[in-house]
This record gives structure tokens, C-alpha cells and sequence, in this order.
């Protein structure tokens, strides 16, 4: 951050401002445009795609710009060379409009998300995303194609996988090997649906399945996928330990996070990879940690005398995660320093698979994530690869062949998959590449 926010002083005094385009105009798209517009020096949101074309008008309006309303591609390079804000319904040819540094993705989505950032690969822009899902799913291959095209291809800061990473570059930076990197949650019930956390979603102006899905376990398994995909961890087992100190009761007290260590010790060997994880019911929440150990007895005496304890496993923590207000120093990492805040280091370590949620019944269509057909869980891509387990991220939109039961996770040859959806290309081209 300290030599971020030069960099960026400087190309503000420059006039030459990191040129963005964001693709998805929802509740963290619009948090990240008010980043950009309001709070940092030395780059510009240029354009937005969605769906939905008045969303992203509603993101310029935030700052009371009115955008320009673009069809095509060449009248989206005209306004930003123009230097008027501009959106679009259509993201891929944002994705390869002339003009723009780096695309910021925020979607959520699968199929849509795959197609813009294909594009904006082979368009030669650096891509900053916050979509787990995708990433968990495919990000090898695009990190694969990024390095042909000579970008960057990263997972963002503010949210708690790249917070996780940053912590861990910092822990292996002091000489102290990182054996798990892990996530602090609040709540975590695999049958909960977007019914049950329509309140809740309504609150904060989110979407039911959405907020579903960080409820029953979907979300935080890609985000463990995607840490140990640039990590080179693992999984201790299918579904990960994830110890829960709360007795299944949210509003019990916390425990502090350096009370979790005897739940993990059994599981941690300085001589491998290192593992992945989460708990419940700790403190200080939403925040991460990083488990890391020390073999130089001087050097643990020193961090005995800082109050870090006696080791052989020391706990080191963020308190917080601020999603969009990180983003803008993750895209001026990319653009100016070539710094992938976190990307896969090769082919995928860990996957996420889909469990049925429910008894699913044949004809029975896969619907959203955190919606009530299936629950996504991490798990090692030896396993994913050897039973033919289905990735939660393939999973949508498939029907069932056959009845599955609550708690089963699907494989390949419990489903129809859609015909020609890029990201099955994509998901077997990686897997070609790297099994």
C-alpha cells in the first residue's frame, strides 16, 4: 500500500490515470465505483457493462455523472477516448475495448463471467476479479492463458482471500513457514437456503441466494479453494475441519482466534504443503488468520517476547476485510507493479463439489449458488478427479439423470450439462493442461 499510493500520486500528477472498465453493477460494484471515483487518486472508471443496463447507470449516478449509453464496441472506445463515462449491456466488448488498462470483474456469475473474461484475456487487459465461484472453477486455465498474453490475471485485496494471501506473503516474509491459512466465519448451516436468509439479504440490499451461499458453506469453500490454488495447500479432508466454537448458537461469545490452535494441531506438519480451513464462533471475525511455525530457537525466543507465545505454531491475524475499498490498490498493483494480489501458482490443488442440499430428484434442475438444490465443499482434486465429482461451478443449470440423496455429492454421470457452454471448454482444457 505505501508504494501503491505513490505510484498512483504520481500518475495523478502525471495526468495519466490507470484507465478501468468494470463488468457487474451490483451491491460490491457499486461500493468499488465509489471507490474509484471518490476516494482514489491516478485512475479512472471509464465504462461499466451489466445485464441490466440502468444498474449501471445507477453506478455513475452514485457521483451524479451521467453516462453515455453505448451499443457497440466502437462507440464505447469513441466516449472513452472522449473521456466521458460510458456503459453497456454488452461485457465482452467492453472486455475488448481499446482504451482501458484493466477490467474489473464483479458478476458472480459463471458462463457470462467466462465468456468477458476470455475476451479481455485475449484483448491483452489486466483482469482483477472478486468471483470466487469462477475462479475456484477455472482460474488455472485463465491464469495459463493471462501468462500467454502477458498479463495479470488476480483475485482481489478487500476480500478475505486475497487478505489471507497478503498475510501469508508477510508471515513467509519473517522467515516463519505458513502452515494454514484460514477464515473466520460466523454461521455455517449447509441447508440453508435463500428462504431462510431472505431477511437478511433484504437488509442489506443483497440477494437471497447469495447471501445463501455464504451461509451454507459454498462461498467459503471457494474462497479456501482459490487461497489454496496459490498457495499449493490442501484440504485435511473433504469439507475441511472448520471447528465450531459458537455450539451452533451465533450469538454465543467468541473465542479469541489463538484459542482455535488445539483444533487444528493434530492436522499440521511443517513438512508439507500446509492446509487450508476455517472456523466458527471466533474472534476477531470477519477477519483471517495464518498458522506459521519456526525452527530457529533465538528466533522464537524473540517472538515469545513479542506476545506471540511459546510456538511450535504461532497465529498471526487480520481483524478485518473491507472487500471494495481494496480493490483499487489490487488493480494498481496488476497495471503498475505486475503484482497478482492472488492467482493460481498452477494447475488446481483444490476444487469445490457440489453436495445435494436436499433428496434431488431426476429432471430436477441446478439452480443458483446458495440456492436449494446443492451446497458447495472443498476438496482435493486427486479425489475430484479419481470418483468424477461434479465441480458446483459446472453444476448449474444441469438436470439430474437420476435421484440423488441428501448429503451425496454428484458426480458427472448424475447430470445433464447444458451443450456448448464455454465454461466446460474452459474446465476441460484445464484439466488437460494439468492432469
Amino acid at each position: 500500500m505505501i508504494i501503491v499510493d505513490t505510484a498512483l500520486a504520481r500518475r495523478q500528477a502525471e495526468g495519466r490515470p490507470i484507465r478501468v472498465g468494470m463488468i457487474g453493477a451490483g451491491f460490491q460494484a457499486s461500493g468499488i465505483a465509489l471507490q474509484i471515483m471518490t476516494a482514489t487518486q491516478g485512475m479512472t472508471l471509464c465504462a461499466v457493462a451489466n445485464r441490466n443496463i440502468a444498474a449501471a447507470v445507477g453506478v455513475f449516478d452514485q457521483v451524479g455523472i451521467q453516462p453515455a449509453r453505448c451499443d457497440s464496441q466502437a462507440t464505447l472506445e469513441d466516449a472513452i477516448k472522449a473521456g466521458r463515462a460510458a456503459v453497456t449491456e454488452d461485457a465482452e466488448a467492453l472486455a475488448r475495448a481499446e482504451g482501458l488498462d484493466a477490467i474489473i470483474e464483479v458478476t458472480g456469475s459463471i458462463e457470462f463471467a467466462a465468456r468477458a473474461l476470455l475476451a479481455a484475456l485475449e484483448a491483452g487487459k489486466h483482469v482483477v476479479q472478486m468471483n470466487a465461484e469462477l475462479d475456484g472453477t477455472i482460474g488455472p486455465i485463465l491464469k495459463a492463458k493471462a501468462d500467454a498474453a502477458g498479463v495479470v490475471y488476480t483475485f482481489s485485496d478487500g476480500d478475505q482471500p486475497g487478505v489471507q494471501m497478503n498475510l501469508y506473503r508477510f508471515v513467509a516474509g519473517l522467515g516463519v513457514k505458513p502452515v494454514l491459512c484460514g477464515n473466520i466465519k460466523g454461521l455455517h448451516d449447509p441447508y440453508r437456503n435463500p428462504t431462510t436468509q431472505e431477511s437478511f439479504a433484504r437488509r442489506w440490499g443483497q440477494k437471497p441466494a447469495m447471501v445463501a451461499s455464504f451461509a451454507d458453506g459454498t462461498k467459503i469453500s471457494f474462497e479456501q479453494a482459490i487461497v489454496a490454488n496459490g498457495t499449493g495447500m490442501r484440504v485435511a479432508r473433504r469439507g475441511m475441519i472448520g471447528p465450531d466454537f459458537s455450539g451452533g448458537d451465533p450469538g454465543a461469545p467468541l473465542v479469541p482466534i489463538e484459542d482455535t490452535l488445539s483444533a487444528f494441531e493434530p492436522h499440521l506438519d511443517a513438512s508439507s504443503p500446509g492446509l487450508v480451513d476455517y472456523v466458527v464462533g471466533a474472534r476477531p471475525g470477519p477477519g483471517v488468520f495464518v498458522l506459521g511455525t519456526l525452527d530457529n530457537p533465538r528466533q522464537r525466543h524473540y517472538l515469545e517476547l513479542y506476545k506471540l507465545g511459546k510456538g511450535p505454531f504461532y497465529c498471526f491475524y487480520t481483524p478485518y476485510h473491507l472487500c471494495h475499498f481494496e480493490v483499487p490498490n489490487s488493480v494498481a498493483r496488476a497495471v503498475l507493479f505486475d503484482d497478482p494480489v492472488l492467482t493460481p501458482k498452477a494447475g488446481p490443488m483444490v476444487g469445490v463439489i457440489a453436495v445435494a442440499k436436499k433428496d434431488l430428484q431426476e429432471g430436477e434442475l441446478i439452480g443458483d449458488f446458495g440456492g436449494y438444490e446443492v451446497y458447495g465443499v472443498a476438496e482435493n482434486i486427486q479425489p475430484i478427479r479419481s470418483e468424477r465429482l461434479l465441480p458446483v461451478g459446472l453444476a448449474l443449470g444441469c438436470t439430474l439423470k437420476r435421484a440423488v440423496k441428501k448429503d451425496t455429492p454428484l458426480t458427472f454421470d448424475d447430470v445433464n450439462v447444458p451443450a456448448g457452454r464455454v465454461v466446460d471448454r474452459l474446465y476441460a482444457e484445464q484439466e488437460e493442461m494439468f492432469a
